[in-house]
């Protein structure tokens, strides 16, 4: 059986909107910032602010959303960060500046060996880093309480109402509930083999022996996801998925006043990011007086 995330509903303007809007203005912001390849601060900042205010009008508790968080956070910063901070790639060519003053250098080696190299910080990766930090944050801000704040049974037929197959949207639905299902299936095998006396706080050992040993978890977590997905499969098949078009359970969504508003605020978004960006050249890279002038004084 698949499980949903901790959806609930909630007397708030979110889930107030038609999930198509939802997604739309998703959709928007996330082509703003990628399409045109938006890395000013000045545009990036603001959308930032709008993601964190509908994640706060959103009312979803700190306790139900602290891990995926934390996660993507951890994501963002280790990952995203570090890689623009120390190499500088996944940006417009102007981040390798070699003109630009170096911060630091961070010397790094090969374990094991004698052999390393230092590479260094400069100014304009650093900024780079940032910018791309929140960039990914505003765009992860948004999609956090989707799934906390859309009523599971309506996955499907919101893309099918966007105009996908059915097929696709059906996969959709499926890709939206994997993940809480996998993590059921991963607590009950946890407390299973707890209850076996295997102690999973006590894991010694370098890397090898660890993964090993967490072997008794990722065996049957996998299998059972595999025993899942063929059920899913059957159950599909008995009802003759993909021979013709089909019907949803729930189909009634109906754009309100306040849907088109933020529709509209969603591709006003977008298509002012491609007019600044090719139109008057605004959106491109660069790095202000201040942050410059906080390093060299």
């Amino acid at each position: 059986m698949l499980v949903t995330w901790k959806y609930r509903p909630r007397n708030t303007f979110i889930q107030s909107l038609d999930p198509r809007t939802r997604l739309i203005f998703l959709g928007c912001v996330i082509f703003a910032l990628t399409i045109p390849e938006i890395w000013d601060y000045r545009i990036i900042i603001p959308l930032f602010i709008i993601s964190l205010t509908l994640l706060v009008m959103s009312r979803i508790e700190w306790k139900d959303i602290k891990r995926p968080l934390l996660f993507i956070f951890i994501l963002v910063f280790f990952i995203v960060g570090l890689n623009g901070m120390l190499s500088g790639r996944g940006g417009p060519s102007s981040v390798l500046d070699p003109n630009s003053p170096v911060i630091f250098t961070v010397p790094l080696k090969i374990p094991g060996t004698d052999w390393g190299w230092s590479v260094p910080v400069t100014i304009s990766k650093l900024w780079f880093s940032i910018t791309q930090i929140f960039r990914m944050l505003t765009m992860a801000l948004l999609a956090i309480p989707i799934p906390y704040t859309m009523d599971p049974n309506i996955y499907g037929t919101a893309f099918k109402r966007m105009g996908a197959s059915d097929k696709v949207s059906f996969t959709m639905d499926l890709a939206l509930r994997f993940l809480p299902t996998f993590v059921r299936d991963f607590n009950i095998t946890l407390d299973a083999q707890r209850a076996r006396g295997y102690e999973i706080e006590k894991l010694k050992g370098g890397i090898a022996e660890k993964i090993r040993r967490l072997a008794p978890f990722i065996i049957p977590v996998v299998m059972q996801s595999t025993v899942t997905g063929e059920e899913v499969i059957d159950a599909m098949d008995l009802r003759a998925f993909g021979t013709g078009p089909r019907t949803w359970l729930k189909s009634d969504l109906k754009y309100a006043f306040r849907d088109y508003f933020i529709i509209s605020i969603g591709i006003i978004i977008f298509i002012g990011c491609c007019a600044l960006k090719w139109g008057f050249g605004i959106g491109g890279f660069f790095i202000p007086d201040f942050f410059t002038n906080y390093f060299l004084g």
